[in-house]
């Protein structure tokens, strides 16, 4: 295979356009995009000078090394029926949506929406736990200062909070069983948590569902 070759048959403008769409059409399908999210792919310059035909195959993309979802990544684009390739590398921006802070957070603060933000936040720049949706976060509290246009973390509030009153929800399929209890520590959607039974005084174990409420499953 030739790679870079430097011989008559120079690459044409529509042979390197050619080359750079095949190379960014098969990151694009690699990498996943948020629902809200946006993904941009800009291709670095090919040398003009390497060999490339007008492939009578369709163009092989390939990934040879690590994918980087925001950042730099070269694909492999070969022609195998000529018998030629080019390392093409091409330039990844993600931008997620994460909830951000609307104005300054001050610890203890109960949230409500107009606290909150949903903002595109570029996935190189911040790779910690953050919330796709503000509904998620109303009512829960505010464990530590967050400046504003900060993103909302899940070390920075707690959707179910030590000493609170919650919903226990014990589930057997289809059935479901509501009960009172109350908080033995501070967690966020997804946690586990104790929680003490108002009637029977039980402590239990369940995972946080919602703002003020636990779930477990019997």
């Amino acid at each position: 295979m030739s790679f870079f070759n430097t011989n008559a048959y120079a690459a044409t403008d529509e042979q390197l356009e050619a080359i750079k769409d095949s190379a960014e059409s098969f990151l694009e399908s690699q990498i996943e995009v948020p629902s809200n999210g946006t993904l941009s792919l800009e291709s670095a310059r090919i040398d003009s000078r390497i060999h490339a035909t007008d492939c009578p195959e369709p163009l092989m993309p390939s990934l040879p090394g690590r994918l980087n979802s925001s950042g730099n990544t070269s694909v492999l684009v070969e022609c195998i029926a000529d018998d030629w390739k080019v390392y093409v590398p091409v330039k990844a921006e993600l931008m997620m949506p994460l909830v951000t802070a609307a104005t300054s957070l001050s610890k203890g603060l109960t949230l409500s929406a107009n606290d909150l933000n949903l903002t595109l936040v570029n996935s190189r720049t911040y790779r910690r736990g953050g919330y796709i949706n503000t509904n998620d976060l109303i009512g829960s509290r505010i464990k530590r200062s967050v400046r504003a246009g900060d993103v909302v973390e899940k070390n920075d509030i707690c959707m179910v909070c030590r000493n609170d009153s919650v919903i226990i929800k014990a589930v057997k399929g289809e059935l479901s069983i509501l009960t009172k209890g109350t908080a033995l520590g501070d967690a966020a959607l997804g946690d586990n948590v104790n929680v003490q039974n108002n009637k029977s005084k039980r402590i239990i174990n369940g995972v946080v569902t919602a703002v003020g409420e636990i779930s477990i499953r019997f």
